[in-house]
C-alpha cells in the first residue's frame, strides 16, 4: 500500500448531508484474556457452542504473529468465531471503504471522475484517489463522522500530528464487521450497491504493483466482495503484479514520520476483510501483525492459511 498525502485535491462536488441509522448494538468487547476463537460470542453475549462435532478447529496462530479474526454469520443471525475483536490497528487501505461511505453520503451527485475515483480506490486500493477523497472531506474529519454514525467502538482518526495519513487511522475486526453490516442492512441502496459493487470487482493487482489474492480471494471458494489492506512492506513488489508506475508507500512516508500512537509501528501489517460464502453470508475479517523485516511472500501465505482455516471452522 502506498500513500501520498500531498498529491492535488480534485474539485469539490456540491454537498448534501446525509444521515442514516446505525446499525444493531455492537457484540460484548472482548476479553483481555485468553483468545476467543471457539466456542463463539453471540452479539447478546453469550456464549454458544460448536454447530456440530465434526466442525473443523480454529486456525493456528504462528508464534509472533498477531492475529485479529471475526465472523458474523447472517444466516444465524450471530457471531461465529471471534479472537481479540477489539484489538486496534492501523488501518492500511481498509479505511477506504469508510471514506467512501463519507464521500457518498455527503454528496448530492457524483461528477464522472469520481466515479471514477471510487471505481479505482475500491477495486485496485488506488492510494492517489483515497488521498484527493480525504483531502476534499476534511481529513481525519471523515473517520470521526464515520465512527459516530455506525458506532464504531475502535475506529478513531490518525495522529493529529500526522493528519494527512489516512493509513495511520486506527480500526479494529469488530468495527471492520460492524461497517460491512451497515453497508448491507442500513445505507441507502445507493451507497451499498456502489461500494459493494466494487468490492465484488476487485481486482488481483492493486495499482501500486502488490498482488491483492492473499487471504480471502486464494483462500475462501467461490464468489467474493473484499477490501485488502497492506503496509510495511517497502516500495517494491517482490513480484510485480503489473507494469503500472508506483510512487512512495506509506513504509516509506512512515519512515520519515514515526509516531509512538500509531498501532504496530515498525512491523508489516496484512488484512483481508469482506462477504464471502453463499449469498455472502458470512462477513469476516482478519487483521494481522507480522515481526519486523518479515517477507511479503511469508506473511502472505501466512494469512492466506489462516483465512482458510477460518472459513472452514465456520462453514
Amino acid at each position: 500500500m502506498r500513500m501520498k498525502p500531498w498529491a492535488a485535491v480534485a474539485a469539490a462536488v456540491p454537498l448534501a448531508a446525509g444521515c442514516v441509522a446505525g446499525p444493531s448494538a455492537a457484540p460484548a468487547r472482548a476479553s483481555s484474556g485468553a483468545p476467543q476463537s471457539s466456542p463463539a460470542q453471540s452479539p447478546s453475549g453469550q456464549v454458544t457452542a460448536p454447530s456440530a462435532a465434526r466442525q473443523a478447529p480454529p486456525p493456528k496462530v504462528p508464534p509472533g504473529t498477531t492475529v485479529s479474526w471475526l465472523v458474523y454469520d447472517r444466516v444465524k443471525g450471530r457471531f461465529v468465531a471471534t479472537r481479540h475483536a477489539h484489538r486496534a490497528y492501523r488501518s492500511a487501505s481498509v479505511i477506504k471503504i469508510l471514506i467512501a461511505i463519507d464521500f457518498l453520503e455527503s454528496s448530492g451527485t457524483v461528477s464522472a471522475a469520481d466515479a471514477r475515483l471510487l471505481k479505482i480506490m475500491l477495486r485496485e486500493s488506488d492510494d492517489d484517489a483515497a488521498t484527493a477523497f480525504w483531502n476534499r472531506g476534511g481529513k481525519g474529519a471523515i473517520v470521526t463522522r464515520v465512527a459516530r454514525k455506525l458506532r464504531l467502538q475502535d475506529t478513531a482518526p490518525p495522529p493529529a500530528s500526522k493528519p494527512g495519513f489516512w493509513g495511520y487511522a486506527t480500526l479494529s475486526a469488530h468495527d471492520v464487521v460492524r461497517t460491512y453490516r451497515y453497508l448491507l442492512d442500513t445505507a441507502a441502496p445507493r451507497v451499498r450497491e456502489t461500494i459493494l459493487g466494487h468490492l465484488r470487482e476487485a481486482t488481483p493487482c492493486g495499482s501500486d504493483g502488490f498482488d491483492q489474492t492473499f487471504g480471502i480471494p486464494d483462500g475462501v471458494p467461490g464468489r467474493k466482495a473484499v477490501k485488502q489492506g497492506w503496509s510495511g512492506f517497502g516500495l517494491t513488489p517482490p513480484v510485480r503484479c503489473d507494469a503500472r508506475t508506483q510512487s512512495a508507500s506509506v513504509s516509506l512516508v512512515a519512515a520519515r514520520a514515526a509516531d509512538s500512537r500509531v498501532p504496530d509501528y515498525g512491523r508489516p501489517v496484512l488484512y483481508t476483510t469482506g462477504l464471502v460464502g453463499k449469498n455472502e453470508r458470512y462477513v469476516m475479517a482478519v487483521l494481522t501483525a507480522h515481526p519486523a523485516g518479515t517477507t511479503w511472500r511469508s506473511s502472505v501465505q501466512r494469512v492466506t492459511r489462516i483465512t482458510r482455516d477460518l472459513h472452514r471452522h465456520v462453514s
